[in-house]
């Protein structure tokens, strides 16, 4: 008798039968394998049968199984209050004039340590990444135009209701001939702060704040961009100190971004979608 309760299947050395198959793939898929070694212990203890790595892996894709990392979604998003906000910049997007334009803001926080991530490297080959001794993060507020890949940022001890008024005041600087800068911005209490809003109501303000909905990071692509960021400049590399961490951050917003924004638009995209738990197996 197997561990899954079947009798009768192939002596062959790996070999399982189709009920054991079915057993195998019906327990994985409601108790997901986090490595392959898992997928081998299961095995052995239910069939008696040894699988090396690379064989455990060559069985799952054959079952339907991919390796990958599950998304992670926000728990309380409100679907209905995610189409009502793609149904309304979808609207605002089709009536734009030549004298505005859009933008999306958000702040990021890249800490100066070394971040190990997925590679390609040479087989038998022990790869490593100095580690950094600090913990010291530079403190950026962009926003981020999505035509033309403009990226209009400041950089403060903290971000607050003062950095985002900078910001603000230097969206409408960099963009003289526009009449209405319409800047997309999550939640943060500093976009709500109450010393913020004279500003806002000023007359002469040509910048106009409009408010994601709660718990949707996945609606404000320039989430994407910091992503592409680390990608180019954090993951896998090394900076001795803070000042070449701080250039390398600094000089992918000023050089890197505007070169090279043709290879980013299909990553930072405003294609929206409403994300719905429904559509997942939650683990």
């Amino acid at each position: 008798m197997s561990f899954f309760g079947l009798k009768g299947y192939s002596q062959r050395q790996g070999h399982l039968s189709v009920e054991q198959e079915r057993a195998l793939k019906a327990h994985f898929t409601e108790h997901p394998a986090q490595n392959v070694d898992e997928v081998c212990a299961y095995v052995l203890a239910g069939c008696d049968r040894s699988y090396s790595p690379s064989g455990a892996a060559r069985l799952m894709r054959r079952l339907g199984f991919v390796y990958r990392k599950p998304q992670l979604l926000p728990a309380q998003a409100d679907e209905a209050k995610q189409a009502a906000f793609i149904a309304q910049y979808e609207a605002m997007m089709n009536g734009l004039a030549a004298d505005e334009m859009v933008v999306f803001s958000d702040a990021v926080h890249p800490e100066h340590q070394s971040r190990p991530a997925h590679g390609w490297f040479p087989k038998g080959q022990k790869t490593a990444l100095k580690a950094t001794s600090g913990r010291k993060r530079l403190n950026i507020q962009g926003a981020l135009d999505l035509e033309t890949f403009q990226f209009t940022f400041v950089e403060g001890e903290k971000i607050n209701a003062r950095t985002t008024q900078q910001m603000l005041e230097k969206l409408e600087r960099n963009n003289p001939t526009m009449t209405t800068i319409h800047v997309f911005v999550d939640n943060a209490r500093y976009h709500h702060a109450r010393i913020l809003q004279p500003w806002l109501n000023s007359p002469e303000r040509r910048v106009k704040l409009h408010f994601l909905p709660a718990y949707a990071p996945h609606l404000n692509p320039i989430e994407r961009l910091w992503g592409v960021m680390h990608d180019w400049v954090t993951h896998n590399r090394h900076y001795a100190t803070f000042n070449q961490f701080t250039e390398a951050i600094f000089n992918f917003f000023r050089t890197t971004l505007p070169e090279k924004w043709p290879e980013f638009r299909d990553t930072v995209t405003d294609n929206f979608r409403v994300v719905s738990l429904k559509e997942y197996k939650v683990i």
